[in-house]
């Protein structure tokens, strides 16, 4: 049964290497506390259980611990929102115009509401992004 256990840790710790978050690595604690029992000579209607429930609690708790203290921080487009920006081009919904400046880039923009139009020089916050569009508002 060690080895069994030796397959399951190299089988979690290898798929958390191919998935793009902590998704099977809760499975090694678990097979390495019971790979240790295995060695020890403990029956395998023991370590099976022992295996489940740490693989449990390393879910329920160390899980949302990780994601807490690993959290995910804004990059590109997303670091974006929350900005504020300057009309450059009175941004018009209906006749699918505007642009604002951002960061010193400039970027094709919309309002929240089509009845809204911002005119050049207004200060605005970038709400969302929409494709290649800035979703502005004041």
């Amino acid at each position: 049964m060690e080895y069994v256990w030796i397959g399951v840790v190299i089988l979690s710790i290898g798929l958390e290497f191919i998935t793009p978050g902590l998704v099977s690595i809760w499975f090694t604690p678990g097979a390495l506390i019971a790979m240790i029992l295995a060695f020890c000579g403990v029956p395998e209607f023991v370590q099976i259980p022992v295996f489940l429930v740490v693989s449990i609690l390393c879910i329920i708790f160390a899980r949302p611990l990780f994601n807490r203290r690993c959290k995910k921080h804004a990059t590109n487009i997303d670091a974006i929102i929350g900005e504020r920006a300057i009309v450059v081009e009175k941004i018009e919904n209906i006749a699918g115009a505007g642009q604002v400046k951002v960061r010193g880039q400039c970027w094709s923009a919309r309002t929240t509401d089509d009845d809204v139009t911002y005119e050049e020089g207004d200060i605005v916050t970038v709400i969302a992004v929409e494709g290649v569009k800035l979703i502005c508002k004041k």
